[in-house]
């Protein structure tokens, strides 16, 4: 059996990637078994290295993470492996005597049959890219936050700046249009910006929860109502995240999420909860609001500043 013996006691089998060089991934968790995509290649390098589970933050081996369309395709491999060998080795016993003496009795043996088919799969199709900002790794995975499969850190603070660089633009878009096409975009970029803000802040206070007095309670800290918002984290997390910003740009970041608010549920109007709010004079009651792209620009900017510090200080926290 010199072709089966040679397969020795230990079969290698690789892994193929897709057709994008991504390799799909699985949680060992019960809990969770969220799939998922990596790049070979990018990210961290080393012996003994864990892979997270974006989703869960799960951590073991990476050998753990293997997905079950794998494990049976890998096992369809060596079983491949195996028959072929077996095959092989049977047929190098083949024989055939031929009738002979008085009675004419001849005998033979042939073998027949093909090695096991070998089980092929496709990884599946994810919604959002990511190439983490601290190791490098390239990943995808469904919805859009999670953690780095490598080094473990949350997306949530860069998938923030991604979305701003897109307000960005979509402000750079405005400047070639005509005054009232302009000025919709304009309104859409202060919207998408709050809408940010708020996507990523929430997913932030959630993946930190634990951290907090109640974890139920900080991971339903909604922050499109800014203010409220500050309390509630000051409340659950006892930190500041707006404690750097001067009272000016407080004053100013305040009002275009004011205005945002008056675009998403007024048509723009100005209302009194919004004189309140902003203490601009009575006089503009009933008018609507005027918002000007240097406007969203400067909020672009305080928001970054206003994310990273909240994200700072909610991973720093023991």
């Amino acid at each position: 059996m010199r072709h089966l013996s040679d397969l020795g006691s230990r079969v290698d089998v690789t892994i193929p990637p897709d057709d994008e060089g991504l390799i799909g991934r699985e949680c060992p968790s019960p809990e969770c078994g969220g799939y998922f995509k990596v790049q070979p290649g990018t990210g961290l390098t080393g012996p003994g290295l864990h892979c997270h589970c974006p989703y869960c933050g799960h951590e073991a081996d990476s050998g753990n993470f293997l997905t079950r369309a794998q494990l049976e395709y890998a096992k369809s491999v060596v079983m491949r492996k195996v028959t072929d060998a077996l095959l092989r080795d049977l047929k190098s016993m083949e024989f055939n005597h031929r009738p002979s003496g008085g009675f004419g009795i001849g005998i033979s043996m042939k073998v027949s049959g093909q090695p096991t088919s070998i089980r092929n799969y496709r990884e599946k199709k994810l919604e959002t890219e990511v190439v983490c900002d601290k190791c490098t790794l390239r990943y995808t995975i469904y919805g859009v936050f999670g953690f780095c499969p490598d080094c473990a850190v949350h997306n949530s603070l860069q998938i923030l700046n991604k979305n701003l660089e897109l307000v960005v633009k979509l402000l750079a878009v405005a400047e070639t249009q005509e005054p009232q096409v302009a000025q919709h975009l304009i309104e859409n970029a202060l919207e998408d910006c709050v809408s940010a803000f708020d996507a990523f802040a929430r997913e932030t206070c959630r993946v930190f929860a634990s951290k907090a007095v109640k974890p139920e309670k900080a991971a339903e800290i909604r922050f499109q109502n800014i203010v409220a918002a500050r309390d509630r984290v000051k409340e659950q997390f006892s930190v500041d995240f707006a404690g750097t910003a001067a009272p000016l740009d407080w004053g100013h970041i305040l009002r275009a999420f004011q205005k945002r608010h008056l675009l998403a549920h007024k048509m723009g109007v100005i209302d009194e909860d919004y004189l309140s709010a902003t203490r601009e004079p009575p006089s503009l009651l009933g008018r609507k609001i005027s918002i000007a792209a240097s406007e969203v620009r400067d909020l672009v900017a305080k928001i970054q500043l206003l994310g990273g510090e909240l994200f700072r200080l909610l991973e720093g926290k023991l």
